[in-house]
């Protein structure tokens, strides 16, 4: 006889594969495990989206706070903008208002603003601007 032998001592061939139950069972697992890693990636991306915004805008409301200071624009009561082509998805508003604290000095607002995912966001940055004079 050809084929297969069994007997005592010799070890038994199998045919290894997985079962009904077995795929059956995974695929009941990766449904279950699948949506709630993908929302999770899908948060993870959200959320880096509105780190790399909020860092860029507030880059550029340093930016445009050091250009306010430096050409002496400061000192109109409020001002606003944008940041060009290059940076469309922006804009810029600043205000000066009286330090209560000192009247040499005044605080300077520059805030940033932009829409992401249909909500409107913004990143304000303040500093002090002494004015030499007790008029602001």
């Amino acid at each position: 006889m050809k084929g297969r032998e069994t007997g005592p001592g010799l070890p038994r061939r199998r045919r290894r594969a997985f079962t009904l139950v077995e795929i059956l069972a995974t695929l009941t697992l990766i449904a279950i495990v699948l949506p709630a890693v993908m929302t999770g990636i899908s948060l993870d991306l959200a959320a880096a989206d509105q780190a790399r915004h909020e860092s860029e805008a507030a880059s550029l409301a340093r930016t445009k706070m050091s250009e306010l200071v430096l050409a002496g624009e400061w000192r109109q009561a409020a001002e606003s903008g944008d940041f060009g082509e290059d940076r469309s998805a922006y804009r810029w508003t600043a205000e000066a208002t009286d330090w209560e604290g000192d009247a040499r000095l005044r605080q300077l607002a520059v805030t940033v603003l932009w829409t992401s995912r249909g909500r409107d966001h913004a990143v304000t940055l303040t500093t002090l601007v002494y004015t030499g004079n007790s008029n602001g």
